[in-house]
């Protein structure tokens, strides 16, 4: 859940109205805590919470079907992603609606893939520090193996947000609609 909202105060940081959201299939719990992370996040800051796409499978093709129907909406200037496969389809769904990224729309991805550096733009993306889960996964097992309650996590030490080029400040609506 901390990643998303990271994700999602990011997007809202930059002067974002709301943060649009393509979520994963809602069989898998990283999926519904991305999701709960997201809703967290808008309801703290009191952004509404606009409808969502139907979920997707991580695949860049179900992004992409879910960023087809979000560049049709003209309110749409900001999207999380749940996954960075997802965020790639979706990229790729603004560009063929021409809708410019970080310009029109600002995305943001989840698992910082290889291959999100090199994108065009470069994907901001969560990063999980596996090394920190590992960690605490090991505390919490030795503690109850020896019988104590499990350590107090440490917020925000598993994730940090990568930001790159497709993330930017909210374009002002009248500007970017007005012809010279």
């Amino acid at each position: 859940m901390a990643a998303a909202r990271l994700a999602t105060e990011h997007l809202l940081s930059l002067g974002h109205r709301t943060v649009w959201h393509v979520p994963g299939p809602q069989d898998w719990w990283a999926a519904r805590d991305r999701l709960r992370g997201w809703r967290e996040a808008l309801a703290a800051a009191g952004a509404p919470e606009p409808p969502l796409p139907s979920p997707g499978d991580w695949s860049p093709a179900s992004g992409y079907a879910a960023g087809r129907q979000l560049a049709e909406l003209s309110d749409v200037t900001a999207v999380f992603a749940a996954n960075d496969d997802m965020a790639i389809g979706a990229l790729r769904a603004f560009a063929d609606a021409g809708r410019a990224v970080p310009g029109d729309v600002s995305v943001v991805g989840y698992d910082d893939i290889p291959a999100a550096a090199y994108l065009f733009p470069p994907l901001t993306t969560v990063r999980q520090n596996f090394a920190a889960v590992a960690d605490r996964a090991v505390d919490v097992l030795i503690a109850l193996i020896e019988g104590r309650p499990a350590p107090a996590a440490q917020p925000g030490q598993a994730v940090e947000l990568t930001v790159r080029a497709s993330t930017g400040p909210v374009r002002d609506q009248d500007s970017a609609h007005a012809r010279p």
